[in-house]
């Protein structure tokens, strides 16, 4: 029997998980053509992340803070969406309340 795929999401419940891990990010859709998932970052904690070799797209659900996108610093805030181009520098940081944060990964490129 072909595995069905999940089609609804309970944000809460991956925040919650998030919390409870020593992780920040929790990826819940991972196929082929999209990955998407949330991060959670408690004000001043370190944004690890590396250059991706994909595009995406951040959706800042709550909080605070800057995202530097190759050198450059814009404001977050709740309902600001983000493009952040393959291959480019960048990262959250300077938040001063919790960070919630959707992201969207497209496909590889080429």
């Amino acid at each position: 029997m072909p595995n069905k795929l999940k089609l609804e999401y309970d944000l809460d419940a991956y925040v919650e998980r998030i919390k409870n891990n020593s992780s920040v990010f929790h990826t819940f859709i991972n196929k082929q053509s999209l990955a998407a998932g949330v991060l959670v970052l408690e004000p001043e904690e370190e944004d690890t992340q590396e250059p991706h070799d994909s595009d995406e797209v951040y959706l800042i659900l709550s909080g605070d803070g800057f995202l530097r996108i190759d050198n450059t610093d814009y404001d977050v805030s709740k309902n600001k969406l983000f493009f952040v181009a393959k291959d480019v520098e960048h990262h959250f940081h300077g938040n001063t309340k919790e960070l919630k944060v959707l992201y969207f990964f497209g496909a590889p490129g080429p």
